[in-house]
């Protein structure tokens, strides 16, 4: 089997990074997400933890950009992990990564597949209520919050916008069949698109 990338944006709730675990499990690949972070802090003898209130957040406020290059720290490290990406994509390797605007850093890659998980929103304040021990109104406030900052981040640096279709190969509701079931489907799916493609 040749290359495959399989990226997975998601809504908060929806299960997409649980999906894209059992996806990457399934093709026995691995799966980037702020662990690419965790990689690059030990590389360079950093603190993980103090880029990770950075991470997928579009740039605040006034910075500086000379030749290219920001001063803004949410820039910095958006582009460090849009470069890992391109790197692992450049290096043969298949594997699964969540968000991180994937599918359109790698939208010219022909070995991208490319998905949305989104879901119903009772389903997934219940899933967030339930994960995290919070209230129903706590959850629904914590899914706006969180997809507010996604969506902002995703469509700061990408020219798709969030969760619109017509920029992913698949975009699947998680509330129809359950998280495991659209991770099943999902798998069985891009198995036959993988053959078809190697023919």
């Amino acid at each position: 089997m040749g290359q495959f990338i399989i990226s997975v944006g998601r809504e908060y709730g929806s299960g997409g990074h649980y999906i894209a675990s059992i996806l990457a499990e399934r093709f026995n690949v691995p799966m980037y997400d702020r662990n690419m972070l965790d990689q690059w802090a030990e590389k360079n003898g950093i603190d993980a933890e103090n880029l990770y209130k950075h991470e997928e957040m579009k740039r605040q406020g006034l910075h500086r950009t000379v030749r290219g290059h920001s001063s803004s720290v949410q820039d910095s490290i958006a582009q460090l992990q849009f470069n890992f990406i391109r790197e692992k994509a450049a290096s043969g390797e298949s594997f699964v990564v969540v968000g991180r605007c994937a599918e359109n850093v790698l939208r010219d890659n022909p070995a991208l597949i490319s998905i949305f998980v989104r879901g119903e929103e009772d389903a997934k304040v219940e899933r967030i209520s339930r994960l995290y021990k919070l209230n129903k109104l706590e959850a629904k406030a914590k899914m706006f919050r969180h997809d507010k900052k996604r969506k902002a981040y995703h469509n700061y640096y990408s020219k798709m916008k969030w969760g619109d279709s017509r920029g992913y190969d698949f975009c699947v509701n998680s509330s129809l069949m359950g998280v495991e079931a659209t991770a099943e489907g999902l798998y069985h799916l891009i198995s036959e698109y993988l053959k078809e493609k190697e023919k």
